[in-house]
């Protein structure tokens, strides 16, 4: 029996397994120890600190992974001391897009060191905007606030991402017949009703904005967390549109005249 279990343990394959067994066991401890020392530490985390953590927790598996592969190199009879040596195994290392992969490490450490965004953060990414849900050491995750479809995108691309502010500027577009000092009362009166919306940190009136064709533009402008952008925008709309109603305001829209003779 006892030659049989060395036997078994003494093969390749087996002891190859172990080691990639006892690398997850050590890299689930870990990661596991991280999260559970950064919640004692502050139940309260900020975005920034989950950041950290995150990245951290990805640091760990790729060095895990990393000392894994050479333990089983050297296992299976492999000089692991020449092939590091080896300068041709670099090069061929680098010609197979190690360069993007060492773009995306570096841009993962300037993300938290310069403080691009953090965990928790709503940027907008070409036509998509969404909510920053894990930074690893190579790429970055965000979810879609429109379609909650989850989307990778490689830290090298961090210049084309863009941390969306807590902003929203809302349009009430009044007919040039209605007296400016109507019209700007009852914008006021959308914008007190708007305060009272309970994820609304504050909200103002900030003028004319625009003088178009048919109508002008009298601008809203609201703050609150750039996740609820879309459903605050819902509400405001249904408000401005409520108010007009109330006061007997027509929305403006483009009409033909047709003269016939």
């Amino acid at each position: 029996m006892e030659e049989t279990i060395k036997k078994i343990f003494s093969n390749n394959i087996v002891q190859s397994c172990l080691i990639i067994l006892i690398s997850i066991f050590i890299y689930e401890a870990l990661n596991r120890l991280i999260f559970k020392k950064a919640k004692l530490k502050n139940s309260k985390m900020s975005n920034r600190n989950k950041t950290y953590i995150k990245l951290l927790s990805s640091i760990v598996k790729y060095v895990l992974i990393i000392l894994t592969f050479i333990i089983i190199l050297k296992i299976n009879g492999v000089n692991v001391d020449s092939l590091l040596a080896g300068a041709g195994i670099v090069g061929i290392i680098v010609g197979f897009a190690v360069q993007d992969a060492l773009k995306d490490i570096i841009r993962g450490m300037t993300i938290v060191s310069d403080n691009y965004f953090s965990v928790g953060d709503v940027v907008k990414y070409k036509d998509i905007v969404g909510r920053v849900i894990s930074t690893t050491i190579n790429t970055t995750k965000i979810e879609d606030l429109k379609t909650f479809n989850i989307v990778s995108i490689a830290n090298r691309n961090i210049e084309e991402i863009e941390v969306v502010s807590n902003s929203i500027d809302i349009m009430v577009p009044l007919s040039y017949e209605l007296p400016i000092e109507k019209a700007e009362a009852v914008v006021n009166e959308m914008v007190e009703i708007i305060r009272k919306i309970e994820e609304v940190t504050e909200c103002n009136y900030r003028g004319v904005a625009n003088l178009k064709e048919s109508n002008i533009d009298y601008m809203i402008n609201i703050r609150t967390q750039p996740a609820l952008y879309r459903i605050i925008t819902r509400k405001a709309n249904g408000i401005v549109l409520s108010v007009l109603e109330k006061n007997h305001i027509e929305v403006p829209y483009n009409q033909l005249d047709i003269h016939q003779k």
